[in-house]
């Protein structure tokens, strides 16, 4: 590879339209290029840019893997915004000596408020009342209509206990609930006795809880792990949420469990196939749908995006934290591959 000018700076680009304000500070020390609308990128189009690029700044809109890098000597860093990154080949990435980071901590409690309203609006069918009205169906009060079920004293079931689990769990205390969890290791006891929650068994969550709340990772070992057999073992009047990923729900599964009134309600804030909708859940009156818009407050989405300006320009080598990225995924990994070349 032919050496650079030593006056010419690295360039970047931003895949998304995100905050001007934020994403300026990048023009300090890079050549910007920039997206003005939201777009679907086809991975060739993202291929033909990165080969461009030192760096990127990206959103769960774009897939990031091999087909994307390939050719891409000069990138060095690629920057998610968004806790999640299942549109990121970490491995891939990190095999071409490529650094990804993330915006973790920063959405916490505003991703804990969304799940916890989220969960009590299908509880209470909130949803499903507003449609009802609006369709003009209240002609008169009904001491039995639209009756749902009760959050305060429940059993509220976690599965996935990170940060953002237990954020949920301290709200579940102001509301009198029992809080029981699962995850992939048991938490410290004194984690534990802060969040008021107890660990359980995978199929004594299901078994037990009143309202289920999913928080855990995507992974592939995570794909459809609440199928059939999973929402069998609830409650007929349990309600589960979903803020994680969408391909942790098998959705079709999940249609079959309300309609035949296996299950109580759902709230879902993410899909499988999103944007794209399973035509089926459409149909469900008893689930409450939006938009993945779980970190969704000008705020948080605000500190999300200057995190990711913050790795980036860190993971490039600039600004106080040059070469310490606040929130690496593989830094490690990635330099290995860089100083193996």
């Amino acid at each position: 590879m032919q050496a650079r000018a030593m006056s010419e700076r690295p360039r970047v680009w931003v895949s998304q339209p995100l905050f001007d304000d934020i994403v300026a500070r990048l023009g300090e020390h890079f050549e910007v290029e920039t997206t003005a609308e939201v777009t679907q990128h086809a991975p060739d189009a993202v291929n033909a840019i990165l080969r461009r690029m030192d760096g990127a700044l990206v959103t769960l809109n774009d897939p990031i893997g091999a087909v994307q890098i390939e050719g891409a000597p000069r990138l060095r860093a690629i920057a998610n915004v968004g806790v999640g990154y299942n549109n990121l080949d970490v491995a891939a990435l990190s095999a071409a000596g490529i650094l990804a980071s993330n915006t973790p901590d920063v959405l916490t409690e505003t991703t804990a408020d969304f799940g916890f309203a989220l969960m009590m609006a299908a509880a209470r069918r909130i949803g499903e009342a507003e449609r009802w009205l609006r369709e003009g169906h209240w002609q008169r009060w009904s001491f039995d209509s639209l009756l749902g079920a009760d959050v305060h004293g429940a059993t509220l079931g976690i599965l996935g206990m990170g940060r953002i689990g237990q954020a949920i769990a301290r709200r579940a205390t102001g509301f009198g609930m029992r809080t029981l969890y699962h995850n992939r290791s048991r938490l410290p006891e004194a984690v534990e006795a802060d969040c008021k929650a107890s660990y359980v068994g995978f199929d004594e969550l299901l078994a037990r809880a009143d309202h289920l709340l999913l928080v855990l990772p995507y992974s592939p070992q995570a794909h459809h792990l609440i199928d059939a057999a999973a929402l069998a073992r609830m409650q007929p009047h349990a309600t589960l949420t979903n803020i994680a990923r969408g391909g942790i729900v098998d959705e079709d599964a999940l249609c079959d469990a309300l309609e035949r009134g296996r299950l109580g309600a759902a709230g879902l804030d993410v899909y499988e196939g999103e944007p794209r909708l399973n035509p089926r859940l459409l149909a469900q009156r008893r689930v409450v749908l939006t938009p993945h818009i779980a970190s969704g407050s000008l705020a948080t989405r605000r500190a999300m995006v200057a995190l990711a300006v913050d790795n980036l320009i860190a993971a490039l080598g600039y600004g106080p934290r040059a070469g310490d990225p606040p929130s690496p995924l593989n830094a490690a990994e990635a330099a290995a591959a860089r100083a193996g070349r």
